[in-house]
């Protein structure tokens, strides 16, 4: 099993992130996210990332763990960092050559959409770290509980994104173990090229979405052997409740943002 611990995962610890109501880091993260998406000035990404790894801090999970959960992304970072600075159009020309020209304003542009993505993919990783994929499910379910009376499956949707976050480290746990295998009859594919890696990578797809078809067909009958979704409605085992903690929580967070968003839209 891969020792690398990335988004969907829950980690055990004391903070008071793991001790709110997981309706609050719902609400939060997603508030948090939004005003990510806005940003534009340095100033703001400065003091959204004071703020990210204030938040890291005061989870109490080592920051190692966050670097494993970005690790994945590096080439999507590496791209689109790439991508923006060669591709952008811009006053200031540093390097041209044929339709490619490496600008200023491309520069800033990759290092400000993947530094986007930084923060995005950390803020995730808070929300699954600290949150068990239960007390996820029901937060989500409570949330999204007056939609049921426009007909909407809410009990079935919250069932499903809290499965398609869990299968991520599944993914990836399958992929190692591919690997290995692959390692025990000769092939290592760390000792290889990054051209050769993704060839030898390719062949490897196969078996690993045979092998996640099985485990989704595995879990499906486990759901419907306990009667999932038939009959009276589910009740919980814990009973979700706000405490104080929660709305000071709220309310902090709210303040940033929305000032954030405001800064943002008037002085930017």
């Amino acid at each position: 099993m891969s020792e690398a611990i990335i988004l969907g995962q829950y980690i055990e610890k004391e903070s008071i992130l793991h001790r709110l109501d997981p309706r609050t880091k719902l609400v939060s993260m997603v508030s948090i996210m939004v005003w990510f998406v806005v940003i534009q000035s340095v100033m703001e990404y400065m003091l959204a990332t004071v703020f990210t790894f204030f938040l890291l801090f005061i989870s109490n999970v080592s920051i190692r763990y966050y670097w494993k959960s970005l690790r994945p992304i590096l080439f999507i970072l590496l791209f689109t960092a790439m991508y923006n600075a060669f591709l952008t159009k811009g006053e200031v020309v540093l390097w041209e050559w044929s339709v490619f020209h490496l600008t200023q304003e491309g520069i800033y542009q990759g290092i400000r959409f993947a530094w986007r993505i930084v923060l995005l993919i950390l803020m995730a990783s808070i929300l699954t770290f600290t949150t068990k994929p239960l007390s996820l499910t029901a937060g989500l379910e409570r949330l999204l509980k007056p939609l049921s009376r426009l007909g909407i499956p809410v009990e079935q949707f919250s069932l499903m994104v809290t499965i398609a976050i869990r299968f991520i480290p599944t993914i990836v746990s399958e992929f190692d173990r591919i690997v290995l295998a692959q390692k025990a009859r000769g092939i290592d594919v760390k000792e290889r090229s990054l051209i050769q890696r993704l060839f030898l990578y390719l062949p490897m797809l196969i078996p690993l979405l045979f092998s996640l078809i099985q485990r989704a067909e595995t879990l499906a009958e486990a759901i419907d052997s306990r009667v999932y979704g038939k009959g009276k409605n589910r009740t919980s085992y814990r009973s979700l409740q706000l405490s104080a903690a929660d709305y000071r929580g709220l309310t902090i967070v709210h303040l940033f943002v929305v000032s954030g968003v405001f800064w943002s839209i008037y002085f930017v």
